[in-house]
């Protein structure tokens, strides 16, 4: 055999050896480059899916009025939850087994939850006040043990001041789980004052003077009616029940003013308010 022969046989041999480890080369190439571009376009997709999405609930929260920061702060949550569903959904085509990271991001999310509950707990809270709104800034509320004007509601406390000017912050789980008493919700109010007279005292005269006391002050309210009657028939005195209704801003400045406007006026009519009294009888027993 030529050495031309030999040449020709090792080349065709060659040949022979290469093909498969091409052919699988190829292969390898068109199904990890389908598996490629899959992944690309699931994240291409997915994040324009995810973007459009978290649009839609940014435009939804702002026309149901919800606080600004709240609307931030859901929105970003909600995208980054998809960001990381699209990323996982595109490392699971690539044949990637994402079961670990789900148990990962699983567990940190225990981790997280278990450390942080009282927060969470207080998140939670805060999100139930802003969304339903029990109350808002300016109203005066008495809620979580501590009574107060709302200066601020935020995602885990809210601040209020008392009327001596005092700053309270209170963590909002404490304020959801307790009564909520909104002094301000409504535009009126109605004062509920009770004054005694003497039982020597004339009682409609007496009546007459409140009723006329709140006829003449133009913050007293028409309708409803005040209530004046007699209520009780005390220890010491018959105790009337005073109830006008007024605007909520003015409650304190009419009760007040009524509370020494009617106290001058029995004065001057010789109307009593008496003290608490008690009669004491003594007997004397017969020396034998």
């Amino acid at each position: 055999m030529t050495e031309g022969e030999i040449s020709q046989k090792d080349s065709l041999v060659n040949q022979a050896t290469e093909a498969p480890v091409v052919e699988k080369m190829m292969e390898a190439l068109t199904l990890y480059g389908i598996k490629i571009i899959a992944a690309v376009v699931i994240i291409v997709v997915g994040l324009w899916i995810s973007k459009i999405i978290k649009n839609c609930f940014f435009n939804t929260l702002q026309k149901k009025k919800v606080d600004p920061t709240l609307v931030g702060f859901l929105a970003s949550m909600l995208h980054g939850g998809l960001v990381i569903f699209v990323v996982i959904s595109a490392i699971s085509k690539l044949g990637v087994q994402t079961t670990s990271f789900v148990a990962v991001i699983g567990a940190a999310g225990l981790a997280v939850g278990l450390a942080l509950q009282g927060s969470l707990s207080n998140f939670a809270a805060g999100i139930l006040l802003i969304l339903f709104k029990p109350f808002k800034v300016g109203n005066f509320v008495k809620a979580g043990g501590e009574a107060g004007v709302i200066v601020e509601v935020g995602i885990f406390t809210t601040e209020m001041k008392t009327p001596d000017n005092v700053q309270i912050i209170i963590p909002n789980a404490t304020i959801m789980g307790s009564a909520i008493t909104n002094v301000s919700a409504h535009p009126t109010r109605r004062i509920d004052m009770t004054l005694g007279v003497s039982y020597d005292d004339d009682l409609n005269k007496a009546k007459q003077i409140m009723e006329d006391l709140l006829a003449a002050d133009e913050r007293v309210l028409k309708d409803p009616v005040a209530t004046i009657a007699v209520a009780n028939l005390g220890d010491s005195s018959v105790e009337f029940v005073i109830r006008p209704w007024v605007n909520s801003a003015d409650y304190w400045a009419v009760k007040f003013d009524f509370t020494k406007a009617v106290k001058e006026k029995f004065d001057a009519e010789g109307i009593s308010i008496p003290y608490p009294q008690s009669d004491v009888h003594v007997f004397q027993e017969k020396s034998s």
